[in-house]
């Protein structure tokens, strides 16, 4: 141990564990777990092992509520990624998680580590990755610190995943004040596998080897996991050393290595060394197994001299896996390794001590039971109360906003940041590479195709804060249900979800109580759904100088398409099609995109959600689909018909449609009811349709350009799909331009 570290009656006396991220009570329960005062360096293991990041230990007994299994599930939470089957033999593996703190204070970097990150938790299980995905919100443009942390974090994410050549193929991007101080940076990985190629994180066998693979350890990330796990303050750009360096062609290099070992039958085990890095990578994996661990640090690989077991142990430098191989097979793996110029060091063993063991320059620096430090980490209760604000929304009347001037008030909405077009987005990003993109960016999910099959795989993010935060639990319920209908629209059977727990500090009673109410939603909707929660991600204490972000539960869900002849995308196909709206309109307002227009903050009732009829209506939309009777979907969503019939319009081929209404104009065209589908038929199959689908005629596409909407045969809206079009894709970019 180094001399400059503080000794063992220096971190009690001085509290030097606080500064770390213990409290006085984990200190002392450290303390008699060994019978002794920790030295510096199992200090340091217990602070990240211990911490929300890594632990979750405020969030498990909230965890334990969510749906795990299903007759599909092949790996459910506890490893890198879950894992669904698929058939044929093959499972789609997929998992989010957050780099918010580290892309607060480091943008570029913060958003391209997250992405590695990611990749490697998917690769880590066996799977090559086939597409990223993000979930991205930031504060309002007219702030340059957002339109800084907004340009570099896309940068971030197209550099790195445009250089390791995984397409990125959908996500979601809001904009809201709430997410001023504390953006969010929620990344997303989808891979393929075939059955008999999963692998695990797990330790097992006495006298295997332990090996470290990829890139040397440096000094960059130390503490990244205790850093997650703290809210953002003014001081919190002195923590900017705990941001790691990415390196995208080092991680392809590392990547199709771990692809090729997979099938070596010396491979025992493998993990991705992220939060908390050799700390969480080795420990997990033992304590898994049930095994201890052993290893000599002078072994690691180092790009920096006289680092310290500390560091060593808590450094989160990026592209760097640890895996354990049978015992003698060393020379196998150096040699599969070095083909791609990648080192690989055995550098321990695997015991069956049950314990932890760190030497370091011929000295014992950390022994100490494995089990303490992952599996038996300490799990709170936390206090939980109803904020003052909730029985206030749920006491309000929904009203019918004033509108004196709808077109223009569309105008306005289309060309909102969190409504307009993502394009400005999703152009910096490779989303063709590897040629299996079959729909785009852009329409309600992304679809990837399955080479060999008839098959694809849908996929998409989402979530409406703002819902969430006026009411949790129907908020989490619309989160889950709206991640459903676009996979359905998209012509996909949903199959799982991975969530990505995004909230501010949960010892504050009221935002625990967001935390479980949202729980509660999303698990009944995914129950009903029958979409199980497959793994994911918490991210809390997500807050600057005490102000907490919305409550952000981002759902990341991907679905089958079980023959490509029914992939669907949202825009209008020809002129004479039928237009349908399924479910009817309520005037419900709270949280909406017209809310926030006309009054510049949002309050009230979340719209109601009937998870059981949103279900029977998306098997009716899914069923007409697979039978060959609709020509496109989309989802209604923010912004309300109104918008989701101009999306419908954005083509380019001249499209138009005339639209008829009955209800209050304002309610109808801009209400945000859930469980709604937009649905265009061919004539026909108008009859065969309604037989299938319980959906109202509303319209009928035409080739003018034009945008109409009557009400009682009077119009009450008229617009070219062009003036439409351009107040929608010119948003994000003038607002980018214009201020800079």
């Amino acid at each position: 141990m180094s001399t400059l570290e503080p000794n063992p009656e220096q971190i009690k006396t001085e509290k030097i564990y606080q500064q770390m991220g213990l409290s006085d009570e984990e200190f002392a329960m450290v303390e008699n777990i060994l019978g002794r005062t920790p030295n510096y360096t199992e200090t340091g293991l217990f602070s990240v092992m211990w911490s929300e990041h890594c632990s979750y230990k405020n969030s498990k007994p909230v965890l334990k509520r969510f749906p795990t299994t299903g007759e599909k599930v092949l790996q459910g939470p506890g490893e890198g990624a879950g894992i669904v089957d698929i058939g044929d033999g093959q499972a789609v593996v997929f998992k989010i998680e957050s780099h918010n703190h580290p892309s607060a204070i480091e943008p570029y970097q913060g958003a391209a580590t997250g992405v590695g990150g990611i990749i490697r938790d998917v690769f880590s299980m066996g799977a090559r990755p086939i597409a990223m995905l993000n979930s991205l919100r930031f504060g309002e443009l007219d702030k340059a610190r957002t339109r800084y942390l907004f340009k570099e974090v896309v940068a971030g994410i197209a550099g790195y995943g445009n250089c390791i050549g995984i397409p990125t193929v959908g996500g979601e991007v809001q904009f809201d004040s709430s997410y001023e101080g504390n953006p969010l940076v929620n990344a997303m990985c989808v891979g393929l596998i075939n059955h008999e190629d999963i692998k695990k994180g797990q330790a097992h066998g006495l006298g295997n080897t332990v090996m470290y693979v990829g890139a040397k350890t440096g000094r960059d990330g130390i503490h990244g996991a205790t850093f997650a796990s703290e809210e953002l303050t003014e001081d919190s750009d002195e923590k900017r050393p705990a941001v790691q360096v990415g390196d995208p062609f080092m991680e392809k290099l590392l990547l199709e290595a771990c692809l090729e070992l997979i099938h070596s039958d010396a491979l025992v085990g493998i993990q991705d060394m992220g939060a908390a890095g050799l700390a969480s990578s080795s420990s997990e994996m033992a304590s898994k197994a049930g095994m201890g661990i052993e290893m000599n640090l002078d072994l690691v690989p180092q790009r920096e001299t006289g680092m310290t077991a500390y560091e060593m142990m808590l450094s989160e430098s990026q592209e760097r896996m640890l895996i354990v191989v049978k015992k003698g097979r060393e020379q196998e793996i150096n040699d599969l390794f070095s083909k791609y110029d990648l080192e690989a060091v055995a550098i321990g063993k695997v015991t069956d001590d049950k314990q932890f063991r760190l030497i370091h320059k011929g000295e014992v620096v950390a022994d100490l039971p494995v089990d303490a430090l992952a599996e038996d980490a300490p799990v709170y209760h936390k206090p939980s109360k109803e904020p003052a604000y909730f029985a206030e929304f749920q006491a309000m009347e929904n009203e019918i906003p004033q509108v004196d001037d709808l077109k223009e008030t569309l105008v306005k909405l289309l060309s909102q940041p969190t409504i307009s077009s993502k394009e400005w987005v999703y152009e910096q990003y490779d989303y063709m590479v590897r040629t299996n993109t079959v729909v785009s960016p852009g329409s309600d999910a992304a679809v990837t195709r399955i080479r060999g099959t008839r098959k694809a795989l849908a996929m998409t993010t989402d979530c409406n804060s703002r819902y969430v935060y006026l009411d949790p639990e129907t908020g989490g319920k619309i989160a889950v249900a709206e991640a459903a209908r676009n996979i359905v629209c998209s012509g996909a059977e949903p199959l799982a979800i991975t969530d990505n727990l995004n909230f501010g500090n949960p010892e504050k009673p009221e935002v625990f109580w967001q935390i479980e109410k949202a729980a509660d939603g999303i698990s009944e909707a995914c129950r009903v759904l029958e979409t199980p929660v497959i793994g994911g991600n918490v991210s809390l204490y997500n807050e600057t100088s005490g102000t907490a972000i919305y409550p952000t539960p981002v759902i990341g869900m991907v679905g089958l398409v079980t023959d490509i002849d029914h992939i669907t995308t949202q825009h209008f196909k020809r002129g004479g099609d039928l237009i349908y709206l399924v479910g009817e309109t309520k005037p419900e307002f709270g949280g909406s995109e017209l809310q926030k227009l006309l009054n510049g903050k949002i309050f009230g009732k979340a719209p109601e959600l009937n998870i059981e009829l949103e279900k029977e209506r998306q098997s009716q939309v899914l069923a007409a689909i697979r039978a060959g009777l609709v020509q496109s979907a989309h989802d209604l969503s923010e912004g309300g018909l109104a918008v989701a019939l101009s999306e419908c319009l954005f083509t380019g081929e001249g499209m138009g449609a005339e639209v008829h209404i009955t209800g209050n104009a304002v309610s109808d065209l801009f209400s945000e009811t859930q469980s709604r589908f937009l649905l265009s038929v061919k004539k026909e199959h108008q009859a065969e349709f309604e037989r299938v689908v319980d959906a109202e005629q509303i319209g009928q596409v035409n080739k003018a350009g034009i945008l109409q909407i009557l009400s009682e045969g009077q119009t009450v809206l008229v617009s070219t799909v062009a003036e439409l079009k351009t107040a929608w894709k010119g948003a994000i970019p003038c607002l980018l331009k214009s201020r800079d």
